[in-house]
């Protein structure tokens, strides 16, 4: 096992115990896509470890896998036909242990999706299910009685259609929450909840540091299941209404920390949505049920009941307004995971940047203000070097279903095929999902076959390669901004200090303290025109700038398009 200790151990004033994570930087791998060592068009475990250097010269910790599991990829892998074993595509048993002790000794975490809300339907519970019915298996699931012409809820799943479908060989019919090929556990059942523990343990026994736990919220269903207000014209309604009358969670949560990550000190990552706010120490505070949980406040803003079509893009004050917004919310209760993209999001810099405004500087901007927030930073493949968007010419070219799906709900609302797909295109998670862009050679480096999903053209100036020796490079920022977060002198202010906010009324201007042993002051430009600060006092020192000058007066600073800085005060 890693070496988990954290020198002193001790408690802070606010009650937040020292762990051995918080000081952490995370990286997200998705390996279908991150780098193919056999030529097949498929990213896999050994090329995950034969760029383990890649991450440890940037300064990572922790990398999350997502699921590497066997599955039908009928969701990317989030639909686990066997909890136990490694999917060929990616590798094997062996590939796994090697990635594990490659990792350990650079200490290195490695984290796996833990996706237990659902399984595949080619799980052997579900086919046991299909053969009996009443049987053991049959209450792994949630079953019911198929009625002509009626269904058993009015769920809308959030890829689309009912969440019932029929039972095969069988008069019954079967709950899936997201794709009918991920049918839902029962986690009301207890010998379902002891399979799981199991699974978790005999991972964590493997040497995992931990997991990010996927969709985590859905298995805690509103009993007795009924049908709510319609929200469309198709007479479903969003899953999120039933969310909202399920109690009881976290006897299901509890139960599992104590069976399974608490015995390991191990790290843990919520998928968490819609939590109210008396509920944040239940999930996250001194003996909550998770490690951490992710900020979705900004990923979530501006979505629409009616579908993606209809979404609301985001301001620089829109993003602003939603991380303080967190930031104040969780307070000094516990610690956040922040992000600025993962597999299930398009790229951030093309999401949070104003569109024409992206560039090496906008980039570096939006990495310090969101890497400077209080909590743990997680990067997304390739968010490190500035990845951006794909430029989809048409909807034949998406693989991700959710995309699919909201492309014929914006048809069905009366777009134009073109505004159907121009409307989608840019929230596609596939634009999170090409390959990993290592080089300017053929494929962006990341394959010597043809890649799964084609790759974004940018790649012969956005890329790995060309960013590694650029000290001016998006990547040499985040290798800075990690250095940073993880140098003695300033450790203890930016992990556990307090947060802040600055002139939070400034159009466009995005500032706040970070106040502990230290007092760093961080500013960001959120625009194209200059702006000018007067500082409250004078600063000590800049401790980064995304430019290589600073326009001063006594305390006046005319910051330059989206400059950035961190000031020590």
């Amino acid at each position: 096992m890693i070496d988990k200790t954290i020198s002193g151990g001790t408690t802070m004033a606010n009650n937040i115990t020292k762990k051995w994570w918080h000081d952490k930087v995370a990286y997200q791998i998705y390996p279908k896509s991150f780098y193919d060592s056999n030529g097949d068009g498929i990213g896999d475990l050994p090329g995950i470890i034969s760029k383990l250097d890649y991450l440890k010269d940037l300064g990572i910790d922790i990398i999350w896998l997502s699921p590497c599991y066997c599955s039908p990829l009928a969701d990317e892998g989030y639909d686990i036909s066997d909890y136990y074993n490694i999917d060929p595509r990616f590798g094997t048993m062996e590939d796994m242990e090697r990635l594990l002790d490659e990792a350990k000794k650079r200490d290195m975490y490695i984290l796996m999706d833990l996706v237990v809300n659902h399984c595949s339907d080619e799980h052997e519970w579900f086919r046991k299910a299909c053969e009996d019915p009443d049987g053991k298996y049959g209450s792994f699931f949630y079953l019911r009685d198929k009625k002509e012409g009626e269904l058993p809820t009015n769920w809308r799943s959030y890829f689309g259609g009912p969440v019932w479908d029929d039972l095969p060989g069988t008069n019954k019919q079967y709950l899936h929450v997201f794709h009918k090929k991920q049918p839902d556990l029962n986690w009301e059942n207890p010998e379902l909840r002891e399979e799981v523990y199991k699974n978790i343990n005999w991972w964590l026994d493997k040497g995992l540091g931990g997991f990010r736990i996927d969709a985590i919220i859905n298995i805690k269903k509103a009993l007795p299941l009924r049908s709510y207000e319609p929200d469309r014209d198709d007479g479903l309604c969003n899953i999120h209404a039933m969310l909202k009358d399920a109690k009881g969670i976290g006897e299901f949560l509890g139960e599992m920390r104590d069976r399974t990550f608490k015995k390991y000190d191990a790290f843990s990552v919520g998928e968490v949505f819609n939590e109210k706010p008396e509920e944040i120490p239940d999930f996250i505070g001194e003996n909550g049920y998770f490690s951490s949980m992710f900020d979705f406040n900004e990923a979530v803003f501006g979505s629409s009941e009616k579908g993606w079509y209809d979404a609301k893009a985001i301001a620089p004050d829109d993003y602003k307004r939603c991380c303080f917004e967190s930031q104040a919310k969780i307070g000094g209760v516990g610690f956040l995971s922040n992000i600025i993209e993962n597999h299930d999001e398009p790229r951030g810099v093309s999401r949070y940047i104003p569109e024409g405004e992206c560039c090496t500087q906008s980039k570096k901007l939006l990495a310090a203000l969101n890497f400077m927030l209080r909590g743990l930073p997680f990067i997304y493949q390739g968010q490190e070097i500035g990845m951006e968007n794909v430029p989809f010419s048409s909807i034949d070219e998406i693989d991700d279903i959710s995309t699919l799906d909201e492309y014929q709900v914006a048809l069905r609302a009366g777009l134009s095929p073109d505004e159907a797909f121009k409307a989608v295109a840019k929230y596609s998670r596939d634009n999170a999902r090409t390959p990993m862009q290592w080089s300017d050679g053929a494929n962006a480096g990341f394959t010597t076959g043809t890649p799964w999903l084609k790759v974004n053209p940018n790649f012969v100036s956005i890329n790995a390669a060309a960013q590694m020796d650029d000290q001016d490079s998006v990547r040499s920022f985040y290798k800075k901004l990690i250095a940073l977060r993880k140098d003695n002198k300033y450790k203890e202010t930016i992990v556990y200090g307090v947060l802040e906010p600055i002139w939070e009324d400034r159009h466009n201007l995005m500032a706040y303290y970070r106040k502990g042993d230290k007092t760093l002051l961080v500013i960001g430009n959120y625009q194209m025109e200059e702006q000018t600060v007067t500082l409250p006092s004078p600063y000590k020192c800049i401790l980064l700038n995304n430019y290589s000058n600073l326009t001063k007066n006594e305390h006046m600073l005319t910051l330059q398009a989206y400059q950035v800085l961190i000031l020590e005060m």
